[in-house]
């Protein structure tokens, strides 16, 4: 990866599992090349489901869970969660403030996040959480008269120098994850509220959408990002 490899990365997820399916490989190999990356999770994830016998709140308590159990398997610096509540995340200011904070209080080279602006289809959430992750590196968690309090506790201005956005509709970076597609899967399928039991199948329905992606850029298996250069 050259130049573009991170010491410290902020991965701003709109739901508990956006961070394993959308760049789960890229997770692995940063945490396994020593980098501190830190997940800050948006929402609750307490509508995530097709069960009608689970209640919301005991959804949202078994999803932070699942988080947790990934974030040990990528080994994860820290995991944040914003319990904003799903499919009605906002851009508000207390949103916004929140990832503000938590830019200025880990102070990433990069922050990961969800493309915003993807055509068609796509969950209102990721729209809403992309859009404010970007927002707040530039120009809010940069300037000091932005949300000043923060001064008060210590938390100084900071300029993120590239955000990098997962599931991008124009990807124009890649990160080779063919040695660290079992840890991927490993984390992916903590979360099983959302993807059902690990099998063979899904292993390979994973493989085969990495693998189309890796035989664009010449390596085995891949993930693809949007990369914004901010501050150098």
């Amino acid at each position: 990866m050259g130049e573009n490899e991170p010491d410290s990365i902020l991965v701003v997820t709109p739901h508990p599992d956006d961070s394993e399916s959308g760049a789960g490989g890229t997770i692995a190999r940063w945490c396994a090349e020593g980098k501190k990356v830190v997940l800050v999770v948006c929402t609750n994830g307490d509508k995530g489901t097709s069960d009608r016998s689970i209640k919301p709140e005991d959804l949202a308590k078994t999803r932070e869970i699942e988080t947790l159990n990934a974030g040990k398997v990528y080994g994860l610096a820290e995991v944040v969660f914003l319990r904003q509540p799903d499919q009605a995340l906002e851009d508000s200011e207390d949103f916004r403030e929140q990832i503000v904070r938590q830019i200025r209080t880990h102070r990433p080279r990069i922050l990961l996040t969800a493309e915003p602006e993807r055509r068609y289809l796509r969950h209102r959430d990721h729209a809403v959480a992309g859009r404010v992750a970007l927002d707040a590196v530039f120009p809010y968690a940069r300037d000091h008269l932005s949300y000043p309090e923060h001064l008060e506790e210590g938390l100084e201005p900071h300029r993120v120098e590239e955000v990098w956005l997962f599931r991008a509709d124009e990807p124009d970076t890649y990160v080779d994850v063919t040695d660290y597609f079992e840890t991927r899967q490993n984390a992916l399928h903590c979360h099983l509220s959302q993807v059902g039991p690990r099998s063979k199948e899904s292993d390979e329905r994973s493989r085969a959408r990495l693998a189309e992606i890796g035989e664009k850029y010449g390596v085995p298996l891949a993930e693809q990002f949007k990369r914004i250069k901010v501050f150098r």
